[in-house]
């Protein structure tokens, strides 16, 4: 019951498509041969040397020393960074609380000012001045200030464009131009 015949096999009908395969390509086979050996020849060589790399018995004794060393120069390092921090904080606050202060007294200097009937924008230096030199004056009876221009009269009137300025610029006239 074991019937072997010899016929068609993959013998005879692989080796053309094989010989075929190299006469094409055989020097693209034999470079991308040696490329893969010479990349496994150059990662055997660094496997071999990364164990002489590790530290012996007498290095491992000093190694703990060495890391305990590191760590506290680590946490010293991070505290003295920590307490830096802290004091330029504290100082950070220390300035918003006087530039607070500042914003109270200038609040406090224009209300101030307000009460008395004067200007607080232009005179806010002045009443800066007078808060800080005495607060008796502050009872005392406020000026009426003289009007130094007539509100009409022949001054500047931006409006009509007469008066008041060396300037005497007009626009140009719209529309077309003239020429033809």
């Amino acid at each position: 019951p074991t019937d072997r015949r010899p016929g068609p096999g993959p013998g005879p009908s692989l080796l053309p498509s094989v010989g075929s395969l190299l006469s094409s390509y055989g020097w693209y086979i034999l470079l991308v041969g040696v490329a893969i050996y010479l990349l496994i020849q150059k990662i055997s060589q660094s496997l071999a040397a990364r164990p002489s790399r590790q530290p012996g018995a007498a290095d491992a004794a000093v190694e703990p020393d060495v890391v305990v060393r590191r760590q506290e120069a680590l946490v010293a390092a991070r505290l003295r960074m920590q307490e830096e921090l802290n004091a330029q904080a504290e100082r950070y606050k220390e300035k918003q609380r006087q530039i607070e202060e500042e914003k109270r007294r200038q609040k406090i200097a224009m209300w101030e000012s307000m009460q008395e009937g004067k200007s607080y924008k232009g005179n806010l230096k002045v009443n800066q001045q007078e808060v800080e030199s005495g607060a008796s004056t502050s009872s005392a009876v406020p000026k009426s200030k003289p009007n130094k221009k007539p509100l009409r009269g022949g001054g500047y009137n931006p409006l009509s464009g007469e008066g008041g300025g060396t300037c005497s610029w007009r626009p140009g006239r719209r529309g077309p131009s003239a020429g033809g």
